[in-house]
């Protein structure tokens, strides 16, 4: 596989989580801590009664790491249930499937938390990719005009989700320019804290999203997403930041469904985009995670041939791309 090959698998994988932190987030004013021993019990959470706040929620439960809450606050209880036990029995991993490769979501932990992943990862990141600047570069460019088709042609985004996502890839491919993914010394020093990281999720067994079940699962990945934006913030990638300012307005709304302006910047690119919302027994949702979280609600078991020929593709994907994408994450 040449390096530019590899550069855009490993840069795609480091789009897939910083643009899924972006880009499926958007709700209410964060979860209230739990009360002590002895304590009266806290007050309920805040709830999306206005279209704006189903936009705010969501970001602060991703400014705080909350991936559990964002699940909660994403989708009506009956829904929720639902996908937890979809989770469950291995049929989906929502929220993570509003990443672009979700599927080898799972083989990205593996690899990380792999025995002897440091070193191995440490060892493939020199062999591909330092001092590689150039070609990371080119990487970078032809990655976000392989995104940006892709977005064009995927007939499961909505116009909205389009036109955002689109904007999206302009800022990450802009920023993947002109990172810092060469540098060795900066390799070096992020590749163990996102081993240490993903080992701490004791998430990297086969089935281990499942046997966890999706809240779980949810709640361990966390400290891994908190210790994924450190990572990136010092490659010039600061998504708290991007979240931070997001400023959300009601363009319009007519009677239980609303459009809500959301612009913020991301990398030093401007964002201004739409999101589409709904009202359900007096709370507001986003409209496209709805419908999405609704198809995985339903998503059919995988035929036991099928499942395997999974097992096997993500071993591949851990063992070609698993390796790059640390690095790709931590130049």
């Amino acid at each position: 596989m040449s390096i530019v090959r590899r550069a855009c698998a490993a840069l795609l994988s480091t789009a897939v989580l910083s643009t899924g932190v972006l880009s499926t987030g958007v709700l209410l004013i964060g979860v209230l801590a739990a009360a002590g021993c002895g304590r009266a019990p806290p007050p309920p959470e805040p709830v999306a009664t206005q279209p704006v706040q189903a936009v705010t929620q969501l970001v602060a439960d991703l400014r705080r790491n909350d991936l559990e809450a964002y699940a909660r606050h994403a989708v009506p209880a009956p829904l929720h249930a639902r996908l937890e036990t979809a989770w469950s029995e291995g049929r989906t991993v929502w929220p993570l499937t509003e990443l672009p490769l979700d599927d080898r979501f799972p083989s990205f932990i593996a690899a990380l938390a792999a025995p002897d992943a440091e070193r191995t990862l440490v060892a493939t990141y020199r062999r591909q990719f330092a001092g590689a600047d150039a070609e990371l570069r080119s990487a970078a460019k032809t990655l976000g005009l392989f995104a940006a088709q892709y977005v064009r042609s995927e007939p499961g985004y909505s116009e909205t989700e389009r036109d955002h996502h689109a904007q999206l890839i302009v800022a990450f491919s802009a920023w993947a320019q002109t990172a810092p993914l060469g540098d060795s010394k900066r390799a070096r020093a992020a590749i163990p804290q996102l081993v240490a990281a993903a080992r701490a999720t004791g998430l990297a067994a086969p089935d281990a999203f499942a046997h966890a079940g999706m809240d779980r699962s949810l709640r361990r990945l966390g400290p891994f997403v908190e210790r994924l934006k450190q990572v990136l913030t010092g490659y010039g990638l600061d998504l708290d930041a991007a979240l931070g300012s997001v400023q959300a307005s009601l363009a319009e709304q007519t009677g239980d469904t609303a459009r809500v302006r959301i612009r913020y910047r991301l990398a030093g690119e401007a964002v201004d985009a739409y999101v589409l919302v709904e009202r359900r027994d007096g709370r507001w949702y986003l409209s496209d995670l709805l419908r999405h979280a609704e198809a995985e609600a339903d998503a059919p078991a995988k035929p036991p041939a099928a499942a395997a020929a999974g097992v096997r593709a993500g071993k591949a994907a851990a063992a070609v791309a698993g390796p790059a994408t640390a690095p790709a994450q931590a130049r």
